[in-house]
């Protein structure tokens, strides 16, 4: 990279994964001959959470003709719901493809921005991560692209640090540890803890136990391995792959009105989840597998395999909650000691904060979320007070039911508009105002409110209330980002 790229970048886009290059990729498309842009990037290469996510049986549970952008489709996936390695390999090669490497400063973290008033640029101190050497830069237009899935959390459980044997978070996860003949501990029973199970467990010499505390939906995963004629059909019969990206699409939305778009389904939606897990899952977990909590409050789960996994005679799973960590294991709080030579950590991730220093034009971005009561952004794109700064992927922009490319597409598209006079020169920069912020979250929450209005006034602390409110084709149809999608 230049010298002059690195200190006088009219757009700073933070993060090289699946938002940060798709927005690179818009910029090559829309605003072609537009060289002057950074994408920061902490790793060593490309791809975010799919680059970190290396954990055996890490893969996508939408559709991938529809998990894959609507400019460039792939007509060789290897299957329905694609695996890690696929899915690092097909945004790798798209930004080969868009030249964008040149673009990407790798091993550099974001310390923090501010906003120069004066100047009307941000000021952005990053730092190798190599060498710890820190460095000043500024842009016209910042926009963060780091998405939900970045920062690992923790559990608050005492005495991590005293554990002895080998630990590490799913995020993380090293595939230089052999996990033969070893006791092994997972913690969580989310998507990732869900999707490594059977594959661990799968060798008979590792003992396995799932330390979990909230039970999930479970719904069968339809994973299909693609011919090679089904693949040459994808790449030369006109309208098969779009039709197959289509379908993706239909799939969420039909997930979307049968849970969250009415109540009257529940029952007999519940009924047929309950009896997949009796059919699928030991009798011994059963009970504690199917949520007391109604259809929706949480992210549903595509079963890959888990349930089935649990009547291996080397997986256990432990409902008693962790009291704290020892030297050798995990105390549960019935008192037991779990002895273990390995902890894999599956808890997720921090989803309402924010990750470094950022101040605008009064306060910084930690503390308008904590005056808010969380975090909120106009569209889930805007701030109050922080000119020219953009999120992809910000406040109630995930989504329970299709795909986060699909959200980040219609974003981008909405945040080009609004950079466009900018870089004209027509404005000098756009500040959203507090009112429209307001008003908008307000929106979202009696949305929301309307969605979950049986969770939320019985009191179920499961809810998940930090989602996008309608379904993607309302959303296609609306106004709420200017354009029909």
């Amino acid at each position: 990279m230049t010298e002059d790229l690195k200190n006088d970048t009219r757009i700073a886009i933070i993060g090289a994964g699946v938002g940060g290059i798709t927005m690179g990729i818009a910029l090559r498309r829309q605003m072609p001959g537009f060289e002057n842009f950074v994408i920061y990037e902490k790793s060593d290469d490309v791809g975010g959470t799919w680059k970190h996510n290396v954990y055996p049986g890490c893969s996508s549970d939408l559709a991938i003709h529809f998990y894959s952008l609507s400019t460039d489709p792939k007509s060789d996936w290897d299957h329905s719901h694609e695996y890690q390695p696929q899915i690092q390999s097909y945004w790798a090669d798209l930004v080969k493809k868009y030249n964008l490497r040149p673009h990407i400063s790798f091993q550099t973290a974001v310390v923090s921005a501010e906003w120069n008033r004066k100047a009307n640029v941000w000021r952005i101190i990053t730092e190798d991560v190599a060498t710890g050497i820190k460095q000043e830069s500024t842009a016209k237009i910042l926009i963060s692209a780091q998405g939900l899935l970045d920062v690992p959390n923790y559990p608050n459980v005492p005495g991590l640090d005293t554990f002895k044997g080998i630990k590490f978070h799913s995020a993380k996860y090293d595939n230089s540890v052999s996990l033969r003949g070893k006791r092994v501990g997972i913690i969580g029973n989310g998507a990732s803890a869900t999707q490594m199970i059977p594959v661990i467990s799968a060798d008979p010499s590792v003992k396995l136990v799932q330390f979990a505390r909230t039970p999930n939906w479970f719904l069968p995963l339809a994973r299909a391995k693609y011919s090679t004629l089904m693949k040459w059909m994808f790449a030369h019969v006109p309208f098969v792959m779009k039709t197959r990206r289509f379908m993706g699409f239909l799939e969420g939305e039909m997930l979307y009105f049968s849970i969250f778009g009415t109540r009257f389904l529940h029952p007999t939606i519940e009924k047929i989840f309950k009896g997949y897990v009796r059919r699928t899952a030991p009798e011994k977990y059963q009970d504690k597998l199917i949520p007391s909590y109604q259809l929706g409050c949480r992210r549903l789960l595509f079963d890959n395999g888990y349930l089935a996994s649990l009547h291996r005679p080397n997986v256990t799973m432990d409902w008693s909650g962790i009291d704290s960590f020892v030297e050798d294991g995990i105390m549960t709080k019935t008192g037991e000691k779990v002895n273990l030579d390995v902890i894999i950590i599956s808890t997720g991730f921090i989803t309402d904060d924010f990750p470094f220093f950022v101040k605008g034009l009064e306060t910084t971005i930690k503390n308008y979320y904590d005056l808010a009561g969380g975090p909120k952004a106009y569209k889930g794109t805007s701030i109050p007070g922080f000119p020219n700064f953009y999120l992809i992927l910000g406040p109630n922009s995930g989504t329970g039911h299709t795909s986060f490319i699909y959200m980040e597409e219609i974003q981008i598209d909405y945040i080009l508009k609004m950079i466009g006079p900018i870089l004209s020169k027509q404005v000098s920069a756009f500040n959203v105002k507090h009112t429209a912020t307001d008003q908008y979250n307000d929106w979202v929450h009696a949305r929301l409110g309307k969605v979950f209005f049986w969770a939320v006034h019985l009191g179920i602390d499961e809810v998940e209330m930090e989602r996008f409110p309608i379904s993607s084709l309302a959303l296609a149809l609306s106004s709420i980002y200017g354009c029909v999608a």
